[in-house]
């Protein structure tokens, strides 16, 4: 009776204590992971569990323990270049822990951003994660004193808040390290604007170790920006780059195209190293574009796994965390591609 009932319809709590020889109270402890038990009888009854496919009603978990086991993850990211690899983190981080995400946008109106944070508090989030497309600019809704824990990822937070964040500086030293020890000597760097935070520390990181030799080009976050960097070089009078090293991989793909277009090969003549690695760019560059891989989605991981440990009650340290990035080598600038 009890295998026939398991066969048509959902499987219980009750099923699952019948299968394991235990009261209903022992299986709800035991895959609660509460109450006084012999540690083999919580293992038989998790075992069981997992053998007849029980599944754990949301509603029924929440009940027992005061939470909804949901995240919600707000951005102003609405193209998804940052935002996306961060929420596959952190659903990657949450999935084991019965936990859902679900997204909301909204671009840089206030307003909207209200009536998101409302609705999620309205669905008894258990947390939100704040993330955005730069590091130092917040999202344009007040996400201080809500009665929720509130995590920042590649987005700049509140005081007293936790916030993950790539190491740019290191991911530039990555880059141009690279480019030196490819032989490397006249390194340019274009990048693009000024006002960014991330872009100020590339270039510290790619003053320190090439100095003023050359100009750093500040411009913007184009193509566009990329074929003009590359005039304004080779119309300059003297010897020409031998690397490069760019501010996104918009930029680099521009930078390698005006290099074709003037003859000069890449990566014979000239290497050339990109920042973000977003494949859609880097992988169809021709030559296939290195890069400084930010590593988002365990950023992601990172903002997920604490975001529950605060749901939980934890203690979380507040502050800055920087991830550091890697470099993923392909055939812009010579070397041994790294699979």
């Amino acid at each position: 009776m009890e295998n026939q009932r398991i066969r048509n319809g959902r499987v219980t709590i009750h099923d699952v204590a019948a299968a394991a020889g235990v009261s209903i109270s022992t299986a709800s402890k035991a895959l609660n992971n509460t109450g006084r038990m012999g540690d083999d009888t919580r293992e038989r009854v998790k075992r069981v569990a997992t053998e007849i496919g029980f599944r754990p009603n949301a509603l029924a978990k929440g009940l027992l323990s005061n939470r909804s086991f949901t995240i919600g993850l707000l951005t102003n990211d609405t193209y998804g270049r940052f935002t996306l690899p961060v929420m596959a983190g952190i659903t990657e981080a949450l999935v084991d822990h019965g936990v859902s995400v679900f997204l909301c946008t909204i671009e840089d109106d206030p307003a909207l951003g209200k009536v998101h944070v409302d609705a999620m508090l309205d669905k008894s989030v258990d947390g939100i994660i704040a993330s955005g497309k730069r590091i130092d600019r917040r999202l344009p809704v007040d996400l201080s004193h809500l009665p929720v824990p509130v995590v920042y990822a590649f987005t700049e937070g509140t005081p007293g808040s936790v916030t993950f964040c790539a190491d740019d500086f290191q991911g530039a030293t990555l880059a141009v390290e690279w480019l030196m020890g490819l032989g490397r000597r006249r390194i340019a760097h274009i990048t693009g604007p000024e006002s960014f935070v991330s872009v100020r520390e590339r270039a510290r990181a790619y003053r320190s170790l090439v100095g003023d030799t050359l100009p750093v080009l500040y411009g913007t976050w184009s193509e566009a920006w990329g074929h003009e960097a590359v005039a304004k070089l080779w119309g300059t009078p003297g010897p020409k780059p031998d690397g490069i090293f760019c501010g996104n991989d918009q930029i680099a793909r521009a930078v390698v195209d005006a290099l074709r277009e003037r003859d000069v090969r890449v990566p014979q003549d000239v290497s050339v190293v990109g920042f973000d690695n977003w494949e859609i760019v880097a992988a169809q560059t021709r030559p296939p574009l290195t890069t400084v891989d930010m590593n988002l989605k365990a950023l992601g991981r990172e903002a997920g796994l604490t975001v529950l440990a605060l749901a939980e009650g934890r203690a979380v340290e507040p502050g800055i965390r920087t991830l550091p990035c890697e470099l993923v080598v392909r055939q812009s600038c010579g070397g041994n591609p790294d699979h």
